[in-house]
């Protein structure tokens, strides 16, 4: 894992300093010198991970992240996933990726989660999923509530890309670890966890800087011209829908 790291590292840095982007960090004494813990993070944008691995180095942490496991269908993402320990999940068949979370974190590893699943269109908390509460209640360590801003005025879905040198600034605050019980019920925990995400966004957006109306990065509360998530569930369905098409197409089977 190291050497990888270290290199991917190296060219994270090299990529944000080329783009001139201008990361704060804040919070970041609520990241556990040792011991392990889990990083629940808003999702954003395609790169939002950027920033934030490079903020848990800054603590002299790395993460093992989450990741769909259809990343492991191209070669030069399979050989990243493996060597830098990041976790794939299978979602329609997820348990061994679950206890190979949990075990980890008992062995004292920061295991990084997207409560959402998928990037958030809105830009606003989607519904979470259990799995992050879930793991660190089973494991004994808490949950750090994280939230990445910023990162989709590069690369995200229904938004301009700019990529290129736009010295965008990035925030990435680190909430208070949220300590979940062994007998902690996995819905009400997770209504807790987005409560506390959700809080910690609002302060992380009235803080942020260049926020024009009609942006289209901006959520429609803000004055944006994403879609409100209503209307980003509209969407996500019908995307949805033809991706199943599509694969069932390619298997010869009958859409559901």
């Amino acid at each position: 894992m190291e050497p990888v790291y270290r290199t991917l590292e190296a060219v994270a840095g090299s990529i944000a300093a080329g783009q001139g982007v201008r990361r704060r960090y804040f919070g970041l004494e609520n990241i556990p010198r040792t011991g392990g813990a889990v990083v629940a993070v808003n999702h954003t944008a395609y790169v939002d991970f950027l920033p934030l691995g490079l903020g848990l180095h800054r603590r002299g942490r790395r993460g093992r992240f989450l990741v769909k496991s259809e990343l492991m269908d191209v070669a030069v993402m399979r050989y990243l996933v493996r060597h830098a320990r990041a976790v794939p999940v299978d979602r329609s068949a997820g348990t061994d990726a679950y206890r190979a979370a949990v075990q980890d974190l008992r062995e004292g590893e920061l295991i990084v989660v997207y409560p959402e699943s998928t990037i958030s269109r809105s830009f606003e908390l989607k519904e979470f999923k259990h799995g992050a509460v879930r793991m660190a209640a089973e494991a004994g360590v808490p949950v750090i509530p994280t939230i990445v801003w910023g990162a989709q005025r590069q690369w995200t879905k229904g938004a301009r890309r700019r990529i290129g040198r736009s010295r965008i600034p990035i925030d990435v605050e680190f909430g208070a670890p949220i300590h979940f019980g062994p007998a902690t019920d996995a819905v009400a925990g997770t209504a807790v966890l987005r409560e506390t995400m959700t809080t910690l966004l609002h302060r992380v957006q009235d803080r942020y800087p260049d926020a024009p109306r009609r942006a289209d990065w901006l959520p429609a509360r803000l004055g944006g011209s994403a879609p409100t998530p209503e209307q980003a569930l509209v969407i996500e369905d019908a995307e949805a829908a033809e991706k199943a098409r599509l694969r069932a197409r390619r298997h010869g089977e009958q859409p559901r």
